[in-house]
């Protein structure tokens, strides 16, 4: 239900039980593109991701001249095109689509130009667009580094060595990673700096490129070399986004309920596995089977300290969970949320904290206090992730109202009415 102010978050009557579905994962969905559009040939995609974050990357890439079509059973079938300009491309805040098409539009013959919403004009680009420019691409940022900027293509792209740092998202190295096949010298990729974030996110372009026949090699640390060739097209079957399943399973921790999510695959490069492991830590007793993953709260939430850095994207929901934990916790390992969707370190401090809590900023992630909250309107600035930790949080909270439900239709439109069906 929605008032003028938000949306009123479901309140848990009695311990959460249920069985959930979740659509397909958002990371490997927009791989999967982006590597079927610059593939030898036709891909067919069965169980694609239908979000807004997909939808950019599909009028992203048809945009630039490589066709997209979809049947009555919801088979996307990519084909690839001539890439050309003059086009547009609407980034939205979808990382992978502003970070992974740029590499991808150099290919063209003619200017692509990329924009955003307005908080993804404030997002750095620099470093992909300066590692752009030393494999030989023209760009034209006016000085910025940042959107609106325009990538001039001459229809190929040199490649070759490159030096980056890329500790400020693992996005930076995927996007060379998955077009740089295509380059004359392909890519030498080598990371300077501090530990590169979301190693299983990189874990998943490097597996996703050898499946389709690319010879990457990966094993000096921090560096990744691709050789130039083709890329062999493949009909994929996407996996459920692990990632979305968090505030589904973190209901049955927080209320003694027990919920499995359907599907869960016994092998995975997505960083959501690790929930397993993670909703274990708090308390709750956790089993995969072949039937799904099913997470049984205990009635007891205990504090936690956790090294979050290869798993970023789940800090909201984690936080969420601590706050209701019998003991401070530690979420380390994060400084790189800082530049998400929106500061998500300093917007869960500030959202939590309005509600009563008592949470800090840790110079790499946060000190969370369990205090008892009160309702009220939990802002989410258009960041799908801070819509989902509110939610959890309306759990065991009277009168939580969440601003902007509608900006979980960036991975998971459906959100609202699942969540309602599981936890209200």
């Amino acid at each position: 239900m929605s008032t003028e102010q938000g949306w009123a978050a479901p309140r848990a009557q009695g311990p959460v039980n249920g069985r959930v579905t979740v659509p397909g994962s958002k990371s490997i969905s927009n791989r999967a593109l982006i590597l079927a559009a610059i593939a030898d040939g036709p891909s067919h995609l069965t169980g694609l991701l239908a979000a807004r974050d997909t939808s950019l990357m599909r009028g992203a890439l048809t945009a630039l001249g490589v066709g997209i079509t979809e049947n009555e059973q919801h088979t996307v079938t990519v084909t690839p095109g001539s890439l050309k300009g003059p086009a547009s491309v609407d980034c939205g805040l979808a990382g992978t689509v502003m970070r992974f098409v740029p590499p991808v539009a150099a290919l063209a013959d003619g200017v692509i130009e990329f924009d955003g919403d307005p908080y993804a004009r404030e997002r750095p680009m620099n470093v992909i667009l300066g590692a752009l420019r030393t494999l030989g691409v023209q760009i034209d940022d006016h000085g910025t580094g940042r959107m609106p900027y325009a990538v001039s293509g001459a229809g190929s792209v040199r490649g070759g060595k490159v030096t980056l740092d890329a500790s400020g998202s693992s996005q930076f190295v995927s996007a060379l990673l998955l077009a740089g096949a295509r380059y004359d010298e392909g890519v030498d990729i080598r990371h300077d700096g501090k530990p590169v974030p979301s190693q299983p996110h990189l874990d998943m372009s490097v597996a996703m490129l050898r499946e389709r026949g690319v010879h990457v090699d990966d094993s000096e640390p921090n560096r990744w070399v691709v050789a130039p060739g083709p890329i062999r097209a493949l009909d994929t079957a996407i996996e459920p986004d692990l990632s979305n399943a968090a505030p589904f399973l973190a209901a049955a921790v927080l209320t003694g309920g027990e919920v499995t999510v359907t599907g869960w695959p016994a092998m995975t490069t997505q960083p959501g596995d690790q929930l397993k492991d993670i909703f274990t830590r708090f308390g709750a007793e956790v089993t995969r089977t072949d039937d799904g993953l099913t997470v049984r709260g205990t009635g007891r939430v205990q504090g936690v300290d956790l090294d979050l850095s290869e798993v970023g994207e789940l800090t909201p929901v984690i936080a969420a969970v601590a706050a209701f934990a019998d003991g401070p916790s530690y979420l380390r390992g994060i400084a790189h949320l800082r530049f998400h969707e929106t500061d998500r370190l300093a917007a869960l401090e500030h959202e939590f904290n309005a509600l009563g809590g008592d949470v800090t900023q840790l110079d790499d992630g946060l000190e969370i206090r369990p205090k008892p909250l009160h309702g009220g309107l939990f802002g989410t600035y258009g960041d799908h992730r801070m819509a989902h930790a509110a939610a959890v949080l309306g759990l065991l909270v009277d009168g939580l109202e969440i601003e902007n439900i509608g900006t979980t239709a960036k991975t998971l439109p459906e959100f609202p009415e699942m969540w309602s069906g599981l936890a209200g």
